[in-house]
């Protein structure tokens, strides 16, 4: 897009030593780091290729950018009086929701070709950094789509549109859409993370039910349809609630919108149903069986997003060091702030690895692969997302005062940094269900050791640091220890991808600066270094 350049030579003075504003980037040919892990992993690079330029353009910037100031409203009522129940998005939201299909962000990985959850994942980290809000209900879609397999009827009809590469807003039943989007509404008042304490009851209504009940968050409103569970007659049930039926709507009552920290272009509602229809997925008092599939594949895509936005905020903090001088030399050529950067792109490239490590299992054919997926998933959710709002916020300071203001991206990066790790089960929970899986599943605790071990031998940290972890905890931690046990293990599932794979610049750095306690507790406070080779990975 051609354009004229800005004044420079205002009345009072001359603009000099601010970086000129980058009105494009390419998610997928600068990023070094996210080419060799979708490498790895078996992923579609031309197909991600194609994305990742897709995703920087200008227009599509722009599109993002709308889709965050013009936020969803609630329209609960048409002017005669009468329920409709909708959100009004931007069209800016539909645009970046129209990309990421197109793309194959909710497809991929049910179209049978190889590596298509990697493929899926590297998606997922490049839309992040471009607009994350959209990022929600495209991830309920691909994630909602196994659970489907419950009932052959509905998923016959819904996993096609699921899978779709095109877009269609229209408010219909799904029969009659090019494609359709799936939304999650699980978390009640009462209950929160507890699934089991949902009190939305069901009753059968000939060969479907009637739901009665209240959501406590429900996002992506206007879905075409729902999973839920509710308590029926056997027990807490899975359930698909369409949105749209034939000739009518179905009772899907929205009492607000929430007013929500970040992740603003997204519309999270709360729900009633009211005599609400639902068709039952799985054996009544199977719920939590039923969809634990949604919860399981939407956890990978919460452990590889924080990567993505870590990326997009050291890419701005990079950027700006580099064209920005202060004593007479570039920020990047000072030390302390090359110490600073080096040590957030240690982080950044230990969460990208871990993330598109768990990808690369899900992808895997064999048990020892699904066994690694279980715990390689839950030990990258908790890691990462405790490590994005860190790195997030070090890389606003790198920028100063315009780090602050709304016209970087930095403001909505760290807003949107703790979402991950709240959305499908906060810390304490994943660490749970670490401990839960490792005790009964024996095959996942075999192949996390034999991860583990497969990257001993090269680096003394390491093999230090994993014979310190299995002396502190020959069995299983006490409950209190979970938080500390997790991220022990993650970082050196971390660190072992990344001695296998990785340079050994990054890789030395890593778990000299991760493992061990040579180094001070805020960003930076690490050994004196060369820091030129971590530098280079980041554009």
């Amino acid at each position: 897009m051609s354009r004229s350049a800005p004044d420079t030579r205002l009345a009072t003075h001359e603009v000099t030593n601010q970086p000129e504003p980058r009105r494009s980037r390419d998610a997928w040919a600068e990023d070094a780091a996210l080419r060799d892990a979708a490498a790895r992993a078996g992923a579609d690079s031309d197909a991600l290729a194609a994305a990742g330029a897709a995703f920087g353009t200008e227009e599509a910037l722009v599109r993002a950018e709308d889709a965050r100031r013009d936020r969803p409203r609630l329209v609960t009522h048409d002017r005669t009086g009468r329920r409709i129940d909708e959100v009004r998005f931007n069209d800016g939201y539909h645009a970046c929701m129209a990309l990421g299909i197109a793309h194959g962000y909710a497809a991929v990985a049910w179209e049978g070709r190889p590596g298509g959850h990697a493929t899926h994942a590297a998606l997922v980290y490049m839309l992040s950094q471009l607009e994350p809000g959209t990022c929600c209900p495209l991830t309920m879609t691909y994630a909602g789509h196994p659970a489907l397999a419950a009932a052959p009827d509905m998923a016959a009809l819904w996993q096609p549109k699921l899978a779709s590469r095109s877009y269609d807003a229209r408010l219909l039943p799904v029969a009659e859409k090019r494609g359709a989007t799936l939304g999650m509404a699980m978390t009640e008042k009462q209950g929160g993370s507890d699934v089991r304490a949902n009190a939305t009851r069901a009753l059968r209504d000939g060969d479907h039910y009637r739901l009665t009940g209240h959501k406590w968050f429900c996002s992506a409103p206007m879905s075409d349809g729902f999973l839920t569970l509710a308590q029926a007659p056997e027990g807490l049930t899975c359930f698909l609630v369409p949105r749209w039926l034939e000739g009518t709507r179905n009772v899907f009552r929205l009492q607000r919108l929430k007013d929500k920290l970040g992740n603003h272009a997204n519309a999270s509602s709360e729900v009633e149903f009211a005599d609400t229809l639902a068709i039952r997925l799985g054996d009544e008092g199977a719920g939590v069986r039923t969809i634990i599939e949604m919860v399981h594949h939407t956890r990978l895509d919460t452990a590889v997003a924080p990567a993505g936005l870590m990326r997009a905020a050291l890419s701005e903090a990079r950027w700006w060091a580099a064209g920005r001088t202060a004593f007479q030399r570039r920020l990047i050529d000072q030390p302390l702030m090359r110490a600073v950067l080096a040590d957030l792109a240690l982080d950044w490239e230990g969460a990208l690895a871990l993330g598109m490590a768990a990808a690369r299992a899900f992808d895997g054919k064999g048990a020892a692969d699904r066994a690694l997926a279980r715990i390689a998933v839950a030990l990258a959710k908790f890691l990462n997302n405790k490590l994005c709002p860190l790195v997030t916020v070090e890389a606003m300071e790198v920028l100063g005062g315009m780090g602050y203001v709304e016209e970087t991206p930095m403001p909505m990066l760290y807003r949107e940094a703790p979402l991950n790790g709240i959305w499908e089960g906060s810390g304490n929970v994943i660490c749970l269900d670490i401990l839960r899986t490792l005790h009964r599943a024996p095959d996942s605790a075999e192949a996390l050791t034999a991860a583990l071990m497969s990257a001993t031998g090269s680096d003394r940290h390491y093999d230090a640091a994993l014979k310190a972890h299995v002396t502190r905890w020959p069995g299983a931690p006490e409950e209190a220890e979970a938080r500390w046990f997790a991220e022990s293990l993650a970082r050196l599932l971390a660190a072992a991808e990344l001695i296998r794979h990785a340079p050994p610049a990054v890789a030395d750095a890593y778990a000299a600066t991760r493992l061990t306690a040579e180094r001070g507790r805020v960003t930076g406070a690490i050994p004196a270094a060369d820091h030129t080779a971590i530098l280079e990975r980041i554009a």
